[in-house]
């Protein structure tokens, strides 16, 4: 194995153990203080007696296995888009693919709430629609990086206002509506894991599969083309792929942003451009920081919690604006 190879790998595990402390801290930390011998002793033998074992299955390990899945879907969601869109601001949220989806999800929470087990496959749709949008408006003669970000940002500014109108025509709802928009796990539960699940799998296993192809479509598309890769067909498969995981992250958690942006360039650095190691670094790593930033944002003003999309914002802002000044440089 080359040396390269062996040193992101190196860093995939370490992102991988980061992740495990990530979730046992989530565990065990909160208005009640668990031992780890606890968790332990819950997750493995699950005869744990008293309040602790209750804490721990009914209440944080649901949600910290909830967060890590839409952390990692929304770190990889965002890898795909920055590799095939070949745009590092390239992200869910930014570009407006996250916008429909939550448009689809708040309309059915506000409007029509008897059907809110539709929707993480109405959120998909949305979002479907709204990167398709995104990549039409942007077509001239080919994909411009620039002009799908500029795309994306109008797409994502006029679905926000039918997410505006909605809420005013159906302003004694609002409330339910609230954390969905800012972004939040506060009360995920294992329905809610069960939800997720078979959409993360799908999603990291089909990226997994498409990450040669990637890789060849990074050297441009004229090179791609010559190496015998149908550059649209494979572009519209993986947008499709980065799209199921966007929706199903934003339709637990709600508009939940930056963390596609942040977390692919993190990985990026740290293990280079080869898609086969970038994708399960970026769902470790998006796993583990989402997981953190979720837990302090639990314990930062208890017994208030704040939504974790006020973390991400707060962190995510800065990146952002450095990202556009150095490009701008």
């Amino acid at each position: 194995m080359p040396n390269k190879s062996i040193r992101s790998v190196s860093v995939i595990i370490i992102f991988m153990v980061l992740a495990i402390a990530a979730s046992l801290f989530s565990i065990a930390t909160g208005a009640v203080m668990v031992p780890l011998r606890d968790i332990a002793a819950a997750v493995l033998q699950h005869d744990l007696p008293g309040v602790n074992r209750e804490i721990i299955w009914n209440i944080r390990l649901p949600r910290t296995l909830v967060a890590m899945l839409v952390g990692a879907n929304l770190a990889v969601s965002g890898a795909l888009l920055q590799g095939i869109m070949r745009n590092p601001l390239a992200d869910p949220h930014i570009i407006g693919v996250s916008s429909g989806a939550g448009l689809f999800g708040i309309f059915l929470l506000v409007v029509m709430p008897q059907y809110d087990y539709l929707l993480t496959p109405a959120a998909f749709i949305g979002a479907t629609l709204a990167a398709f949008i995104i990549y039409l408006l942007s077509w001239k003669d080919g994909v411009n990086p620039l002009r799908i970000v500029l795309a994306g940002v109008a797409v994502s500014a006029f679905l926000g206002s039918g997410i505006s109108a909605m809420l005013t025509f159906y302003s004694d709802r609002v409330q339910g509506a609230l954390l969905f928009m800012v972004g939040g796990l506060a009360a995920k539960s294992w329905p809610d894991l069960s939800t997720i699940l078979p959409y993360s799998l799908i999603g990291l296993a089909l990226s997994m599969l498409f990450s040669k192809q990637m890789n060849i479509m990074m050297l441009g598309d004229a090179t791609a083309r010559s190496l015998g890769i149908r550059v649209e067909l494979s572009r519209l498969w993986i947008t499709a792929i980065a799209t199921l995981l966007a929706a199903s992250a934003v339709s637990i958690a709600g508009l939940l942003g930056f963390v596609g942006l942040i977390i692919p360039h993190v990985a990026r650095l740290l293990v280079g451009g080869d898609y086969r190691f970038l994708i399960p670094s970026a769902a470790l790593l998006g796993a583990a920081v989402l997981t953190i930033c979720d837990t302090m944002a639990r314990i930062m003003f208890s017994p208030m919690e704040l939504p974790v999309g006020i973390i991400m914002g707060v962190l995510g802002a800065p990146f952002f604006l450095y990202l556009l000044r150095r490009r701008k440089a």
